[in-house]
């Protein structure tokens, strides 16, 4: 055997075994916690950002929905003049009950579709890590 390629590596020479695991273990330590912590602050500032997001989107929708209150009452008023008042408003409604389902069938598709919320940079950063790792255990 070539002396060189048993010498342990990054001058670990005659540190006991002992010694080494109990390094390892605290890295190890050190490593899950710094990960986590990445975990929590990057899942923290995205739920900041969809708490502000949502919010926003609701109280447009609370707006919207009184705007088309407004606008199917009108539709409702124009009919009117045409047919019995009851007609009129059987018909709007439909109408808008057979949009209301396109909508939902449109939305389900897109909620299908998105991608998980896995902290994306903690998932990479564990990744290269669990390489480094298996780097160093095959030398």
């Amino acid at each position: 055997m070539d002396p060189e390629t048993t010498k342990p590596p990054y001058g670990l020479e005659g540190v006991p075994t002992g010694e080494l695991v109990n390094r390892l273990a605290t890295q190890v330590s050190e490593l899950v916690r710094g990960e986590l912590e990445l975990a929590r602050t990057e899942l923290t500032a995205k739920g900041k950002r969809v708490g502000a997001g949502a919010g926003l989107a609701g109280a447009g929708g609370v707006v919207a929905l009184y705007g088309l209150g407004a606008l199917i009452a009108a539709a409702i008023a124009a009919l009117a003049l045409v047919w019995p008042v009851w007609l009129a408003a059987l018909v709007v409604g439909v109408v808008v009950l057979v949009l209301a389902g396109v909508l939902a069938l449109a939305g389900r598709s897109q909620l299908r579709r998105a991608a998980p919320a896995a902290p994306k940079h903690t998932v990479e950063s564990v990744r290269d890590d669990v390489a480094t790792v298996r780097e160093a255990v095959r030398r």
